[in-house]
């Protein structure tokens, strides 16, 4: 019989959905969860239960303080999220950047970040959009320089997650001219948030209400300079690989979503009664679920295979993309099917499916717009750059 589980799976991946489940259904069940998202609240509790759980640090090392496992681990992990809470799924999408990054650049600083962000001690940001810049991140105006002996930002970001309850900002700025393109004098530094020159100011959506999305503005605000992480102008060049696994872990988001949407529509299908029986025995209605599971199974196929790229070190950014784009689009129409089926009931403030279906939406232009992606595919096709 036809599932909305992963069809194939390694048990320990299988256990560690449970695992993830179960911690869940504790810290953050259902009426709680709908609660965080009408509040637009962070679930303080559940963050620090997953991270006591070690499930914050998958893909760091261990050595370095992480919890070790695999891109495959941390992408079932956040679907697991996404089924509950999609918008915590978005915050955990960052420690999962986090660790890509910080496991690829050396430096003191760096090897206290990552164990702490593993735990949940510390709390991160990422600060690459601004108000101008949303795909175009290398013409980003927020600058740095060095003086009396740290460093000195200005500038503004927006669309930044979590940073009302971050310690730090990994902040995508200008430290040096564009000698060479574009991409060369880009560094990212850690930004230490809540001190002078610093402000924060949230930004209420319709959708991911309880991720935390802030503007965060730089006013000679300062950080040490053993904050810079990488190399100094390079900071494209340690995104690159960071990327790669946010969109894996963003299309991993779009499955939680369009999963737990389906197994609601399929338990309306088989509940809501009329005309003398379910509503499930009508061919129209089973089309509609039936493509939805075909969405999903299909989105999920493609995820895998981004996972595989990432995990054997090959290039992905194509692969990762397509998983990013065909996830967020599938899961958009199988929402949307489920919202038609359900009705008013499915508009109602007590059902999940109306969370579902506004959260659904960002996904198909964050973490990067779906149109971007298809440029960088078409590129990869060797047509020429359009952008």
């Amino acid at each position: 019989m036809l599932s909305t589980r992963p069809f194939e799976e390694a048990a320990e991946r299988g256990d560690l959905r449970a695992m993830v489940g179960d911690l869940l259904a504790r810290e953050l069940p259902g009426e709680r969860a709908l609660a965080a998202d009408r509040d637009g609240a962070f679930p303080a509790a559940a963050w620090s239960a997953l991270g006591a759980a070690g499930l914050l640090g998958l893909g760091g090392a261990e050595s370095a303080g992480g919890s070790g496992g695999t891109v495959g681990d941390a992408v079932a992990v956040v679907e697991e999220i996404a089924r509950v809470l999609p918008s915590l799924a978005v915050d955990y999408v960052l420690c999962g950047m986090a660790m890509r990054m910080l496991a690829d650049v050396p430096g003191a600083a760096a090897r206290a970040w990552l164990p702490a962000i593993a735990s949940g001690a510390m709390i991160c940001a990422f600060g690459m959009s601004e108000p101008d810049v949303g795909t175009d991140l290398l013409n980003l105006r927020t600058s740095a320089r060095v003086a009396d002996g740290r460093w000195v930002l200005r500038g503004q970001k927006l669309w930044i997650s979590l940073a009302h309850k971050a310690e730090i900002a990994f902040t995508v700025c200008r430290t040096d001219p564009p000698e060479g393109g574009r991409a060369r004098g880009l560094s990212v530094i850690a930004v230490p948030l809540g001190r002078p020159g610093v402000t924060v100011r949230r930004v209420r959506l319709a959708g991911m209400r309880a991720a935390g999305t802030c503007e965060i503005y730089f006013d000679d605000a300062t950080a040490p300079l053993e904050n810079l992480v990488g190399e100094r102008g390079r900071a494209m060049a340690l995104l690159g690989r960071t990327l790669d696994v946010e969109r894996v872990l963003a299309a991993g988001l779009s499955l939680g979503i369009g999963r737990a949407a389906l197994d609601l529509h399929l338990a309306h299908l088989r509940e809501r009664e009329a005309f003398g029986g379910p509503i499930g025995r009508f061919q129209a209605l089973q089309h509609a679920a039936a493509d939805s599971i075909a969405d999903l199974s299909a989105s999920r196929a493609l995820v895998d295979s981004a996972v595989r790229a990432v995990e054997g070190g090959r290039p992905a950014t194509a692969l990762t993309g397509m998983a990013k784009l065909v996830a967020a689009e599938s899961t958009a129409r199988i929402v949307d099917r489920g919202m038609r089926a359900m009705a008013a009931q499915g508009l109602a403030e007590e059902s999940a499916m109306q969370m579902y279906f506004r959260d659904a939406r960002l996904q198909l232009f964050s973490p990067v717009s779906n149109d971007m992606i298809r440029n960088i595919l078409g590129e990869s096709l060797g047509l020429p750059r359009s952008y």
